[in-house]
C-alpha cells in the first residue's frame, strides 16, 4: 500500500501500543506453538518480514531457543498478476529450514480481503508441505473477500473500503504507527 498521498484521518496506535500488541501476541503465539516441534515464523514481503523479525526476536530471547525463519514474496502469486498491472516489485523468498512437515506462523501487517496471506501460502506451498500454518495480523480491517481468519490478531481496525490502514515501521518510516486515512 503507498503511503504517499495518504491522508491520515486517525492514529489507530503509536509505538507504545504497537510495542505491547506485538508482546501479547508473541505470547499468544508461545502459547500455540511452544510445544509443537519445527517451529518457524515466515514474514510476508515487505512489511510483515519487519514484524516477523520483530516477533522472531522476542520468542527467542523469552523462550532462550532459536526458531526457524523467513521470508516470503508473493508478487508472482498475486491472482491480479496478469490483469495489466504496473510489473510487480519480486523480490527474495528465503526460507532457512525444511518446509516439509514445519509449523509456521505467516506474518503479515494488514489483513484486508485475505488475498496476499493466500498467495503466501501458495508461495509456501511451492517449498514443501507443511505440517500447519497459521496466520499473524498486526491489524485486522475486515472486507475479507476469502474465508480467511488469522490465529493471532493485534488489533481490529473498523474501516470502510474507501479507507486505507498504513503501518508505518521504525526499519522502514523511521517511527512506529498505525494510522487510517483517505486516499
Amino acid at each position: 500500500m503507498k503511503r504517499k498521498g495518504l491522508k491520515v484521518t486517525k492514529v489507530v496506535m503509536n509505538a507504545e501500543e504497537m510495542e505491547k500488541t506485538l508482546n501479547r501476541m508473541v505470547h499468544e503465539i508461545i502459547e500455540r506453538v511452544g510445544a509443537k516441534p519445527h517451529v518457524a515464523i515466515v514474514g510476508i514481503r515487505t512489511r510483515g518480514v519487519h514484524i516477523a523479525e520483530r516477533i522472531l526476536d522476542k520468542i527467542e530471547r523469552a523462550e532462550k531457543v532459536k526458531v526457524a525463519s523467513g521470508t516470503i514474496d508473493i508478487a508472482l502469486y498475486r491472482d491480479d498478476f496478469f490483469k495489466g498491472l504496473a510489473s510487480p516489485e519480486v523480490g527474495p523468498s528465503n526460507l532457512n529450514f525444511d518446509v516439509d512437515g514445519a509449523n509456521i506462523v505467516l506474518v503479515d501487517d494488514v489483513l484486508y480481503t485475505g488475498r496476499t496471506v493466500r498467495a503466501a501460502i501458495d508461495a509456501l506451498m511451492d517449498y514443501g508441505r507443511p505440517a500447519s500454518i497459521m496466520y499473524a495480523a498486526l491489524v485486522d480491517r475486515g472486507h475479507r473477500e476469502l474465508p480467511i481468519q488469522p490465529d493471532f490478531i493485534g488489533k481490529t481496525v473498523q474501516t470502510t473500503r474507501d479507507e486505507a490502514v498504513a503501518v508505518l515501521l521504525k526499519e522502514v518510516d523511521d517511527e512506529d504507527k498505525v494510522v487510517v486515512g483517505e486516499r
